[in-house]
C-alpha cells in the first residue's frame, strides 16, 4: 500500500471514529469521498503554487544575509558587541531554516520520499532553526533591556565572552527540546500497520491532531513554550516603556525609541503570528468549525508563507538599520 492511501485510511479512519464518538463532526460521504481523492491525488499544480513564496524569501534572504554575516564577524570591533553577535545569529538561523524549509517545500512538491532517518534529521534541523530563532530574538530583547536599564553595569552583565557563552546555549537549547520530544514520540508511538511517511510539515501538523495521547502532549508543550516565550519578550517591553516613559524619548513618534519599539513590535509579530495562526487552526479543527481540506489548506498557508516571510524581511528591516552594517 503506497503512503497516500495509507494516510488516506489513516485519517478517514480516525475521522469516522470521531464521528461515531461525537457527532459534531459531521461528514457526509461525498465529502469523504473528495477528502480521500484530494489526498490521494492531490492538485500538484495549486499545491506548486505554495512554492513560490519559501523560494522567493530564500533568495531575498540569500541575496542580503551572507553579507551581513560577512561584516559582523570580519570586523573585529562589531563582533565584540553583544548586540551584533546575537543579530548575526539571529540572521543565520533565519537563513539555515529558510534553506532547509525550502529544501523540503520542493521536494514535498515534486513527490519525492527522503529515508526516514533522512526525514527526521530534515525535520529536527528544521526545529532546531526555528527555535533558535526564536530564542536569539527572546535574547536580543533581553539585551535591549539590561542595556537600558542598567546602562552602567551594562558590559560587565553581558561581555562579549558572555554572549557567546548565551549563543552556545541557545544553540544547544534549540536542540535539546525538540531532541526530547522526539525521543518522547518513539518510545511511546506503537507500530502500526500503515505508518504516515511524509516530511511536510503541514500535513504533519494537520495529522498531529490525529495522534494518540503522547503527541497531542508534545504539541501542547510545543505551543506553551513557544507563548511563554512570546510573554517573556511583551513583559520586558512592557517594562522597558513603563521605565522610560518620564524620560521623554517617546514625545516624538518619529523619534528613534518609538521607531526602534515599533520596528521590533513589527517584526515579532511577524514571527508569532503564525504560531497565532496554528492555534486558531487547530481550534477551528477541533471544534468541526473546518475539514480536513480546509486545515491543510490553512497549515500550507501558514507554513509557506506566514512562517518564512518575516526571515525574509528581519534582515532588510532590523539588520541594515545598523549604521556600521550598512555603512560601505
Amino acid at each position: 500500500m503506497n503512503f497516500l492511501a495509507c494516510a488516506s485510511a489513516m485519517i478517514l479512519n480516525t475521522t469516522l471514529r470521531e464521528m461515531d464518538s461525537n457527532r459534531t463532526l459531521d461528514l457526509d460521504e461525498p465529502s469523504t469521498y473528495m477528502l480521500q481523492e484530494w489526498i490521494i491525488s492531490p492538485p500538484y499544480t495549486d499545491m506548486k503554487m505554495f512554492l513560490i513564496p519559501p523560494i522567493v524569501c530564500l533568495v531575498a534572504a540569500i541575496l542580503i544575509i551572507p553579507s551581513i554575516l560577512f561584516v559582523i564577524f570580519s570586523s573585529f570591533s562589531i563582533r565584540q558587541e553583544t548586540r551584533y553577535l546575537l543579530l548575526g545569529n539571529a540572521l543565520l538561523c533565519d537563513l539555515m531554516y529558510l534553506i532547509f524549509y525550502t529544501l523540503s517545500a520542493i521536494l514535498n512538491g515534486a513527490n519525492l520520499m527522503l529515508p526516514k532517518y533522512g526525514c527526521v534529521l530534515l525535520l529536527f534541523l528544521l526545529a532546531v532553526t526555528y527555535c533558535g530563532g526564536l530564542l536569539t530574538a527572546a535574547a536580543m530583547v533581553l539585551d535591549i533591556f539590561l542595556a537600558i536599564l542598567f546602562p552602567l553595569r551594562y558590559v560587565a552583565i553581558l561581555p562579549s565572552s558572555r554572549t557567546k557563552k548565551l549563543i552556545v546555549l541557545i544553540w544547544l537549547s534549540s536542540g535539546v527540546f525538540p531532541g526530547i520530544i522526539y525521543l518522547v514520540l518513539m518510545v511511546t508511538q506503537k507500530p502500526i500497520l500503515c505508518p504516515l511517511n511524509t516530511c511536510s510539515v503541514p500535513i504533519i501538523l494537520v495529522m498531529t491532531l490525529h495522534g494518540d495521547d503522547a503527541v497531542k502532549l508534545c504539541y501542547m508543550l510545543s505551543f506553551a513554550a513557544l507563548f511563554l516565550c512570546l510573554a517573556l519578550i511583551h513583559g520586558c517591553y512592557i517594562i522597558l516603556y513603563l521605565k522610560t516613559q518620564q524620560s521623554g524619548i517617546w514625545e516624538s513618534i518619529f523619534s528613534r525609541a518609538s521607531v526602534t519599539f515599533l520596528m521590533h513590535h513589527t517584526i515579532l509579530f511577524f514571527y508569532f503570528s503564525p504560531l497565532l495562526a496554528l492555534v486558531v487552526e487547530t481550534l477551528l479543527y477541533i471544534n468541526a468549525v473546518i475539514g480536513l481540506r480546509t486545515g491543510i489548506w490553512m497549515s500550507l498557508t501558514i507554513c509557506n508563507v506566514l512562517m518564512v516571510l518575516p526571515k525574509a524581511l528581519f534582515p532588510y528591516l532590523y539588520g541594515l538599520r545598523y549604521r556600521e552594517i550598512s555603512s560601505p
